[in-house]
């Protein structure tokens, strides 16, 4: 990770969403391991590494691939079914993480562009942020879910899809489509990426941001890292990792600086 690398001056940020602006991943947990415990089944943290970032029913066929002695009637479609019910209970009750209000607050008081791009469904991201309004009232609606029909093929992350889109949509830039690598991307069209900022605690996420052409900070769960969920076995590798989003310092990217006082 290139901590003291010298930092391209940042124009505009993205944001993931679970586990990054908000503790939801906490949910995803307990909900699963209710479901699994009459079973004798557990999903670990070295399980769930390999779910984080991907859409919801692919994470969910990837999941109960470790589990193929599970009862016949439990499908994808039950397992999906059932999780959804008992999680909308609890979205109303996630926060916030460290240093996500002050971060997002901040850019947003300054004007600096920024956007969301959730592999949530559109209801879910509703369910975790009506209650939440100094965190995500920030963002004005530049809000990409994984079903709005935006992302080309539909494909989740890690390819780069939702940023892009979130950058041209939302963003009014001229960013393309596809990995910065392919050869129809144009080079101004590499200039407009690397001048954003993604924010991202999955592996797949950081994959996303770094085919997209784009800076990415890293702020991975502990419980990730101690699993052995580094990125060594990707060939992409974030452009800082972080233990918190209170420790990020926007001067070291062109951005306007906190307030001492905030």
């Amino acid at each position: 990770m290139a901590q003291n690398a010298q930092r391209p001056k940042i124009e505009y940020v993205i944001f993931d969403m679970d586990g990054l602006l908000i503790d939801s991943e906490r949910v995803y947990t307990e909900v699963t391991n209710e479901l699994l415990a009459p079973h004798g089944k557990e999903m670990t943290w070295d399980i769930k590494a390999g779910l984080m970032g991907k859409p919801e029913r692919e994470a969910a066929a990837h999941l109960l691939s470790f589990f193929p002695d599970l009862p016949p009637y439990f499908t994808i479609d039950y397992y999906l079914d059932i999780r959804r019910s008992m999680q909308d209970e609890r979205w109303p009750s996630v926060r916030p993480l460290a240093g996500a209000i002050r971060l997002v607050q901040h850019l947003h008081a300054h004007k600096v562009p920024i956007a969301l791009a959730t592999s949530s469904l559109r209801r879910n991201f509703e369910l975790k942020s009506s209650h939440l309004g100094a965190l995500f009232d920030c963002f004005e609606g530049r809000v990409v879910c994984a079903d709005d029909g935006l992302i080309e093929r539909g494909r989740g992350k890690p390819h780069p899809d939702i940023f892009l889109v979130a950058a041209e949509r939302f963003l009014k830039l001229d960013v393309g489509q596809g990995e910065v690598q392919e050869g129809h991307v144009s080079e101004k069209q590499k200039e407009v990426r690397a001048k954003g900022l993604v924010f991202e605690d999955a592996i797949p996420g950081m994959q996303a941001g770094k085919r997209a052409g784009m800076s990415v900070v890293w702020v991975p769960d502990a419980n990730l890292l101690s699993v052995g969920g580094e990125t060594t076995a990707v060939d992409e590798q974030p452009d800082l990792t972080l233990q918190s989003l209170e420790d990020f310092v926007p001067e070291e990217w062109g951005l306007p600086p906190y307030d001492p006082k905030s």
